[in-house]
This record gives C-alpha cells, structure tokens and sequence, in this order.
C-alpha cells in the first residue's frame, strides 16, 4: 500500500480521471495527494477532493504565478486551505532557472504563505529550483513549519540540512535515473525521512521514462529504494506510508 504524496491531476493531462484513479488503486496506491498551484488548478483540484475519497490536497501559489498572484488570490486562498482534505500549502517556493527578474516578488509571495502555514499549523511543500541558499534562508525564518522538499535531487549536504530543520524529502522517478546521483543521497540517510511522490505528469520512473506520468508507478520508485538500501518493497511501503502519516496527518 503506497501513497502519493505529490502529484498533478487536470483534465488538461488526462483524458479520464475516474480511469486514472482506478489504475491507482489497482496498483496498490491508497491515497494520493494533488498539488494545485495556480488560479485554475486549485479550483480543480479542490472539486476532485469532494468527489473522490482517496484524494487529498495541498494548495498554494507556485513561485511562477508571482507577478500575477494578488492579495485577493491569497485571502481566498486563506479560505480555501481551511477544507478538511487540505493537508499542507504547496507546492511553493523559489524557483530562479529562467532568471531573477521576479526574485522579490518570489520571496514575498513565498513568505506570505509560509505565514499562512504558521497561522493554520499546516505543513508546506516546497519547490526550490537552482535556489537551494535562498529557500534555506526563508525556511529557517519559520522554524515551527515543517514539510515535504518535493522533487528533492539534491546533494548529501543539501539532504542534511533540511533534515536536520525537520523537513521531509520527497523522492520520485528521478531516483531510478540512470545517470542520477540521488541513490548515494539515500543510501546515506535512509528512509526516516522520504516521502514517495510521482510530481506526474512529469518525470515518469524507470521503466517508464519519457511516458506520462501516473501514481501507479509509485512500486517503481518504491522497488529502486528498496534495492539501494537493501528491504524489501513492503518495509518501504511501512516506512514512507508511516513518514506521510505523520507530516500530513493522515489516517
């Protein structure tokens, strides 16, 4: 039994929703988690968590909606994140791979829902691209929120300081990358602290890569750390399941 801590589900992506979620749960995936992170995929996604039972969410304004997001967005935001199935504020961050033209504005919309997740007791799930000093930074500005590093593909010290500040890493298909160098990271720190999460439609695992990404491939990602850290499929299915439990207060 697994769940997917992070992913993306829109009609946009998918021609069926109710076949994805079916494919889901078929592969063994008892819940999984989706990320609205602009104006139009909060309100899908919020509709998806009051249809489906096994669907929860995280909500928050992408570090790419910086410029357009308002204060009226971020007071109904406000709202929004008080419905049950809400369980963190994500994905937000910092992301600076295409410039810093809006590197202000990024930090102050960051900062602005990382006040949210303090005000409401709400873990965060971060996204940091090329912007790893500075997310650190923030972060730290917040001591008493705590979440989920998503996408993590960092280095060994990266992975240790966040660790060492209570955040989670949220490992996917990346990890079975041929050329990836994310398995020392994880033979280094273990599983007391990973997530499992797809990021789908992105970034599908091995055997999979270059396809469209779904949740029924999270025993992918499962199985390659398995073999890193030498358990079987089901001590990390215990594991990461009693890892999501904890940060996003699922039962």
């Amino acid at each position: 039994m697994f769940i997917d801590t992070h992913c993306h589900l829109s009609l946009e992506d998918y021609d069926d929703i109710d076949i994805v979620l079916k494919e889901n749960r078929e592969a063994g995936i008892d819940k999984i988690i989706i990320s609205g992170c602009t104006r139009e995929s909060i309100v899908e996604t919020l509709s998806y968590i009051d249809v489906y039972e096994d669907v929860y969410a995280t909500i928050g304004y992408h570090p790419s909606e910086a410029l357009i997001t308002s204060d009226d967005d971020l007071s109904l935001l406000e709202k929004q994140i008080q419905h049950h199935k809400v369980v963190g504020i994500g994905e937000i961050g910092l992301d600076y791979h295409y410039g810093k033209e809006d590197i202000l504005e990024q930090q102050d919309l960051f900062r602005k829902q990382m006040n949210l997740a303090q005000k409401y007791h709400l873990p965060v799930v971060i996204h940091s691209r090329d912007a790893t000093e500075d997310t650190i930074r923030i972060l730290k500005e917040y001591p008493n929120v705590k979440g989920d590093i998503h996408c993590f593909s960092g280095s060994l010290e990266t992975a240790r300081i966040y660790l060492s500040m209570g955040y989670y890493l949220g490992i996917g298909g990346v990890v079975t990358f041929k050329n990836s160098k994310l398995g020392s990271v994880i033979q280094e720190i273990g599983l007391d602290s990973i997530l499992l999460e797809t990021d789908s439609p992105y970034l599908a695992p091995e055997p999979n890569r270059g396809k469209k990404n779904s949740s029924k491939y999270i025993p992918d990602i499962a199985k390659k750390l398995g073999e890193l850290l030498d358990l079987s499929i089901d001590e990390v299915s215990r594991k990461t399941l009693q890892n999501t439990n904890r940060l996003f207060d699922l039962q």
